[in-house]
């Protein structure tokens, strides 16, 4: 992994910690989080997650 891909993971995990604990206090739902998460993997293009993303 290189430094670049390295940052882009580190940012998109950090992002989505703060959307699930968005989600966990409800104050976005499951929809709102599934967009944000879909936003997030189109900016940051992280290598593990578009793996599994469906």
């Amino acid at each position: 992994m290189t430094k670049e891909q390295f940052e882009r993971e580190k940012n998109y995990r950090i992002s989505i910690a703060i959307a699930k604990s968005m989600l966990s206090k409800n104050i976005i739902d499951e929809d709102d989080f599934e967009k944000i998460k879909k936003m997030f993997i189109d900016k940051y293009r992280p290598a593990i997650e578009t793996l599994t993303y469906n």
